[in-house]
């Protein structure tokens, strides 16, 4: 089957109609990789069961193998083939999935998952994605999807599919183009513990609303250890060094405005924090192709959904 649209290497772009969703069902099958749209950012997607299949994305990505992968599926049946729900956990699938939400939990035994995506961790993240193209592949496909984002470990995540065409290139037989995405930025990842919750990275689902919805805080414990993505002190960044907090940017920055402070581009000229996370990576990207020799960014309130911008600047600029 031959795709005609911007090519790279071997990497094809193609529409996410059902005849390309159909191909990259079978590319899946077949122990490829496929770049897919979702909601948050675009993944590379691998069938979770076939660990040849998974190391592709290791080696496409560059990504450190004790960094674990998030496994995509259709929907909470799926979920409990892989993972232990406790009672807090079946409150969260069902108030926040399908969506945004990334749930780690006790790896169940005998999931049929390669070791590699847990990163032979006793927990495994999973998620159920809301985004149409997505859904109808595991539907095809009827597998669960390791995917993480589609790009270089540690580079900026792509939310378009030239972004992804731009930072993998060949590496990736089939990108689908699903346009832009919608929230902008990585799901929130929730550990669901014996004792109770704690956010492992801040996302588009709000801490605030997970503790109205459970009614509870979560857990005061530090972080020890790496148990999802996201969690690496330097990542999500641009090649060009990241100043925080700019209201006046020095000679040769490019200012990432928001709100008041108009920059060379702007997140949200009305000041609304949803709109700021859907072009954050845009306008990384941007900042990133542009002549400037740095990147400064205005401040960006840190409450609501400001809390996981915030979150990705701080570990960009790292």
């Amino acid at each position: 089957m031959m795709f005609g649209s911007n090519t790279l290497g071997n990497g094809w772009v193609v529409p996410a109609d059902d005849a390309s969703i159909t191909a990259a069902a079978q590319l899946l099958h077949a122990g490829q990789i496929v770049a897919i749209p979702t909601e948050t950012v675009y993944g590379l997607a691998a069938d979770a069961q076939n660990a040849e299949a998974v190391a592709h994305i290791y080696a496409a990505k560059g990504r450190p193998d004790f960094n674990p992968l998030i496994v995509h599926v259709r929907d909470r049946k799926a979920a409990e083939k892989l993972g232990l729900f406790n009672a807090t956990a079946q409150v969260l699938a069902d108030a926040f999935w399908p969506g945004p939400l990334t749930l780690v939990l006790p790896l169940k035994q005998g999931a049929p998952v390669a070791r590699a995506v847990t990163a032979g961790l006793p927990t495994i993240a999973i998620r159920c994605p809301n985004h149409p193209v997505i859904q109808a592949l595991l539907l095809k496909s009827d597998l669960s999807l390791a995917a993480p984002s589609a790009n270089r470990s540690g580079a900026i995540s792509p939310t378009r599919a030239d972004h992804v065409l731009k930072g993998l290139g060949g590496a990736v037989p089939m990108i689908l183009d699903g346009g832009p995405c919608s929230a902008g930025l990585e799901s929130t990842i929730v550990a669901v513990r014996d004792d109770g919750w704690q956010v492992l990275r801040p996302g588009p689902v709000s801490a605030t609303l997970i503790e109205q919805t459970l009614g509870y805080p979560p857990l005061s414990v530090p972080m020890s250890a790496i148990e999802a993505p996201g969690q690496m002190a330097s990542h999500y960044a641009p090649s060009k060094p990241v100043r925080l907090n700019v209201t006046v940017p020095e000679k040769g920055e490019y200012l990432i405005g928001f709100g008041a402070i108009a920059g060379d581009v702007n997140l949200s000229a009305t000041g609304d924090l949803a709109q700021a996370a859907a072009n954050l990576f845009e306008a990384l990207h941007n900042a990133d192709a542009s002549l400037a020799t740095a990147i400064a960014v205005a401040p960006i309130p840190h409450e609501g959904i400001g809390i996981a911008i915030n979150d990705r600047l701080s570990r960009a600029a790292a």
